[in-house]
């Protein structure tokens, strides 16, 4: 039985306020009487129960349902996931190399900028534009067409920021497309293109003043590197380094503590504030309320962006809570190698505050430059040997008139020696002091030539962001509700696998953080035990996976109190006391301490199918002898990776 709602009041269906048919009351013959929130979260909860089959469980992995039958239930339980269809049309038709039967990709959570069809045709499109080039000396891969260049630049953050250089039509392009994507306006923030994440972390950093705002609060319950990135720059300049902590094994946070370390009865300037939205490990949210507690009391805050969905920044909160800096990441396309860029924004009232240093300085701002086809790459080739010889044409004609001609034009000879003089002494200047003016003159002979490039570009047509648009047509209510009913299915079907036979009663999956819950992140993080109790080494279980055309990441969790009655827990590492209990500790000496765990990330073009082959692929694991067989198996192809 479907849900009475109709396509127009979807809105209202995706909340998760449609009554499933196993709620048992009546269905509501208006919008106005299905909003409750309690309501929504009742009907969820028991959908969820009936999205496989209530109380199963499944010991063998050839007793799990068919795809098809698993589906059938699943569309029972959440009809409104057939209003999604929109994204199975755009997957087929844009995004074909993720077939499930080829890749799963469940490995990251990014942005994509274009579609791999639209990738696909502009490689061909360029191929054939260069057919009658000759091939250039390196391998066929190394000028592999692209929608656009990276390139790096030598300049501080707090330049880049007061004094923004003219930008390529590619660059100012892409800029304004981002920041229509991240709702974010161009009259409140300035923003800075970076080689990465980490990238954009350090920036940040080597400019916040930590010398006199001497505190950096963070808030991650997994090891992210570009933090740590950030916490070695700031304790070189004296800060003091605090975390959130986070209760075991639901890894909520520990509230009371983290509210005295943001509220402080010393009135003195705080510090830098780390807040991520969401856990990119586990799906864990965490509350908007943080954030404004930390504005409340005096310290600056940067919003982790980089673990959200498409559309996400459209929520209410952000536009109410602006916070000083945000990073996010861009990649060309989603489910190819991750390729792409960082972004930093800078509030335009917070720029003050950042330092001018010279440690911030040709440490990670790139700026964004069009493609370089193929063919265009011998007309550089041939520009430079140009360049080359007429300047060695330059120095030679200079030497001859030097030898030649000095007594009989000793004034000619003087004026060249002059003139030698001088440009000996512009290169000392240039190769010593690098002087800002030299600097300047360097860019604006850059720019010069990315305005050259653009011009030949002009005629092409004009460059469509294919991946953004398709999650702007989707939206952030239709986004977040695909990935609410996928995410809570798969832990719902993780738990669901049982050992036949366990020596110790340990499940065959454990799940960190959140599990079926309506608000929950599109993120699972999980580990596999045998049926001895011990746990699959994650980068095995990755690497199996990846075996099957899955790909699936692992992380470390940390900064997680345990309570005593844990501390039996055989998986944890790196323990330090602390009342009551104590703290799994990340030491800069072990930089893997930590419980590592695998991870599977949802995109909004994840499909069931996807999350279906996820947990038949676990569910292999329920046979003892899974990883001997895989490891024989592998040994029989002849593989040279043969260690498993």
């Amino acid at each position: 039985m479907y849900s009475p709602c109709t396509r127009e009041a979807s809105e209202v269906c995706f909340h998760g306020c449609c009554p499933t048919p196993f709620c048992g009351r009546p269905e509501p013959q208006t919008v106005a009487s299905i909003t409750s929130a309690a309501a929504s979260r009742c009907d969820f909860e028991i959908a969820m129960a009936s999205s496989i089959y209530r109380n199963s469980q499944f010991t063998n992995h050839e007793s799990l349902p068919s795809l098809h039958e698993s589906f059938s239930n699943f569309i029972k339980a959440f009809p409104q996931y057939s209003l999604t269809e929109k994204a199975d049309k755009i997957r087929e038709q844009e995004y074909y190399h993720l077939s499930p039967s080829k890749h799963v990709c469940l490995d990251y959570i990014g942005h994509g900028l274009f579609s791999y069809s639209q990738q696909k045709s502009h490689c061909e499109a360029s191929s054939s534009a260069s057919t009658s080039t000759s091939p250039p000396l390196h391998s066929s891969t190394a000028f592999e067409p692209s929608f656009f260049d990276i390139s790096c630049k030598s300049v501080s953050l707090n330049s880049q920021l007061q004094y923004t250089d003219p930008e390529s039509d590619v660059e100012n392009k892409i800029h304004k497309r981002i920041m229509a994507f991240m709702n974010i306006s161009e009259d409140d923030y300035n923003m800075v293109f970076t080689a990465n994440q980490s990238s954009a972390f350090k920036l940040l950093a080597d400019s916040y003043p930590f010398e006199s705002h001497r505190n950096l609060l963070t808030l991650y319950d997994y090891e992210n590197e570009a933090v740590k990135v950030m916490i070695e720059s700031s304790k070189k300049k004296g800060a003091q380094v605090r975390t959130a902590e986070f209760s075991w094994p639901t890894l909520r946070i520990q509230s009371g503590k983290l509210q005295k370390k943001i509220v402080s009865k010393k009135k003195r300037k705080r510090g830098l504030f780390v807040f991520p939205l969401q856990s990119r490990l586990t799906g864990a949210r965490y509350s908007y309320f943080w954030m404004s507690m930390a504005q409340e009391n005096g310290w600056h805050v940067l919003l982790d962006a980089t673990a959200l969905g498409p559309k996400y920044m459209e929520t209410l909160g952000l536009s109410l809570f602006k916070p000083d800096f945000l990073i996010c990441s861009f990649f060309k396309v989603f489910g190819e190698n991750p390729s792409g860029f960082g972004c930093l924004f800078v509030k335009k009232s917070s720029t003050s505050v950042l330092n001018d240093t010279t440690t911030a300085s040709s440490i990670g701002i790139v700026r964004l430059v069009p493609a370089i086809k193929p063919s265009q790459h011998s007309e550089e080739s041939s520009i430079a040997d140009i360049a080359t010889g007429s300047k060695a044409n330059l120095e030679l004609s200079l030497a001859d008139i030097l030898r030649g001609s000095s007594s009989k034009n000793p004034i000619l000879s003087q004026h060249v020696s002059s003139k030698t003089s001088e440009l000996h002494e512009i290169e000392e200047i240039t190769a010593k002091h690098k002087a800002p003016e030299i600097e300047e003159l360097l860019a604006a002979s850059e720019s010069s030539r990315f305005k050259v490039i653009d011009s030949s570009i002009n005629g092409n047509p004009e460059l469509e962001y294919r991946g953004l648009d398709h999650a702007d047509s989707l939206g952030l209510i239709l986004i977040s509700a695909r990935a609410r009913f996928l995410v809570n299915w798969l832990v719902n079907a993780l738990m669901s696998l049982q050992h036949p036979h366990s020596e110790n009663g340990q499940p065959p999956i454990s799940i960190y953080g959140p599990k079926i819950k309506f608000d929950r992140g599109p993120a699972v993080a999980f580990n596999v035990f045998d049926w001895k109790g011990e746990k699959i080494d994650p980068a095995l279980v990755q690497k199996l996976a990846d075996r099957n055309n899955i790909s699936l990441s692992y992380g470390f969790l940390h900064n997680i109190w345990l309570p005593d009655k844990h501390e039996e827990e055989s998986w944890t590492l790196d323990k330090r006391k602390s009342g009551g209990g104590s703290i799994l500790n990340e030491k800069r000496d072990k930089p893997h301490s930590g419980i590592s765990v695998v991870t599977a990330a949802l995109g909004f073009l994840t499909n069931f199918e996807d999350v279906y082959r996820l947990w038949a692929f676990v569910s292999r694991f329920l046979d003892a002898d899974f990883v001997e067989k895989e490891r024989w198996r592998y040994k029989a192809l002849d593989q040279k990776i043969v260690e498993v």
